[in-house]
């Protein structure tokens, strides 16, 4: 069976795809980008804000499939420069206090409007 999870709390899609796709009892999360819901806005002053606010997304969507950060077993993060690696772990490691998921981190020529990190999971229950 397979539901798509889409809420307010996290961006739209701008394309023709779904915020999260929950099959059986995993979560297929889209990859999610640095845009604050509330406003349509790019958050986009720091690395570590842009981090901040894709986790967000990333955690609202999870959450509303009723899991948690906790259930998240793989995580993809594309940077634009991997001369942020080190600012994105910092923050991202903030989120996975024990166990973090497995995960795989590269550098990509472009991303979608031009942001500088995209982080795409799949959690299962």
């Amino acid at each position: 069976m397979k539901k798509v999870i889409q809420i307010p709390g996290a961006p739209a899609p701008i394309g023709p795809y779904s915020q999260a796709i929950l099959a059986n009892d995993t979560l297929y999360v889209s990859g999610q980008i640095p845009v604050d819901p509330a406003s349509g806005e790019l958050v986009s002053e720091s690395i570590e804000a842009a981090t901040h606010q894709v986790m967000k997304n990333i955690l609202a969507l999870v959450n509303e499939a009723g899991m948690s950060t906790e259930n998240i077993v793989k995580c993809s993060i594309f940077l634009k420069d991997l001369g942020n690696f080190e600012g994105v772990n910092e923050i991202y490691g903030s989120y996975f206090r024990s166990e973090p998921p497995a995960r795989e981190t590269v550098q990509v020529s472009r991303l979608p409007k031009d942001v500088d990190i995209e982080i795409s999971c799949i959690a299962v229950k």
